[in-house]
């Protein structure tokens, strides 16, 4: 059923322009992916022509006729799940997301996720563009990262949030425990990455005139020499793009992976390391076994749409990783503080 009719007049400007990008672009009140689904579904005319391939690109003036279908019913269930609450008011709420919790549901995850958690928490009261399978939801993050996420109660707020992370105007800062000794205290990677050709769950970085352009500061906060042939570093990350999986792919390029994160570091071998054994299983128990990433947001800044004002919100390091750090202090040969 189609609920609103809209007509875009197509200028020169326009022309050899994407048509979901054009459309993106002309109606802020909806989403690309949303967009993208209208063209698919045969809802989008260019000069009285269905389109149904998103990459179209116009050629010529004209008009292009969109028809808005009635929402969908959701089918997420509401779940009564704890969630730790850093601020909230009636525009936006800033939740630290636990590892091992998806952020939305998807296929095999149809409950437990943040978004059933949030649709018992805030009832009606979360923005619709990210779609019914994604109310709210701004960014993400990955399943064993746990962190800082931003979630909007409304559609003003959702749009606002979004082109800040697109203009890079948000503050997102990272604390995380690589593997293997860094060859140097602090740096800044610039690196294009794109989804891998082998694994379409997994991103690979490329060069630079491939994929999209990922840039990820890191600096040492401390050392942590267990033994000759390890080090693990605890370390400082700062994301300048939202690439997926970024931190975790740029730190594996320059030979020092985020520690438990087997898809783009190597698994820890307990029989090739010479020192007390009870740490090794806490390493391989708590971290690689669980595929738990030593990786956690640590730090989010925005500018409050409503109430026009800066904003910024730290949140103290999940026990899991707490601990880790506890045992590393304990068990380290030399541990030097390079920060």
């Amino acid at each position: 059923m189609v609920v609103e009719i809209i007509n875009i007049s197509i200028t020169n400007e326009d022309i050899d322009n994407r048509i979901d990008f054009l459309l993106s672009k002309k109606i802020s009140k909806f989403s690309r992916n949303k967009i993208q689904y209208m063209i698919l579904n045969g809802l989008v005319e260019y000069n009285s022509k269905i389109i149904k391939n998103s990459s179209f690109k116009v050629k010529e003036k004209g008009s292009i006729r969109l028809k808005v279908p009635a929402p969908r019913a959701s089918t997420i269930k509401a779940q009564k799940i704890n969630l730790d609450v850093y601020y909230e008011d009636n525009d936006l709420i800033i939740v630290n997301k636990p590892p091992g919790m998806v952020v939305h549901p998807a296929v095999g995850n149809n409950e437990g996720t943040l978004v059933n958690a949030l649709l018992h928490h805030c009832k009606q009261s979360l923005s619709g563009i990210g779609g019914i399978e994604r109310p709210g939801i701004v960014h993400r993050l990955d399943k064993m990262t746990s962190g800082l996420l931003i979630v909007a109660k409304n559609d003003f707020v959702h749009i606002s949030l979004s082109e800040q992370f697109k203009k890079k105007d948000i503050t997102r800062k990272y604390k995380a425990i690589t593997v293997n000794k860094l060859l140097d205290f602090k740096g800044d990677i610039k690196k294009n990455l794109e989804r891998s050709k082998f694994d379409r769950k997994k991103v690979c970085v490329t060069s630079p005139n491939r994929g999209k352009f990922a840039h990820t500061n890191y600096n040492l906060v401390n050392k942590f020499v267990i033994s000759d042939s390890l080090t693990l570093n605890y370390i400082n990350c700062e994301l300048l793009t939202g690439r997926t999986h970024q931190i975790r792919v740029h730190m594996s390029s320059i030979g020092s992976p985020i520690l438990g994160d087997i898809s783009y570091g190597r698994k820890f071998d307990i029989k090739s390391k010479k020192f007390e054994k009870h740490f090794c299983e806490l390493i391989i128990n708590d971290w690689y076994s669980k595929k738990r990433h030593a990786l956690h947001a640590e730090t989010l800044g925005f500018f409050h749409p409503v109430k026009k004002k800066k904003m910024y919100f730290k949140s103290t390091l999940p026990s899991d990783f707490s601990k880790l750090l506890k045992y590393l202090e304990k068990f380290s040969i030399n541990n030097d503080n390079e920060s």
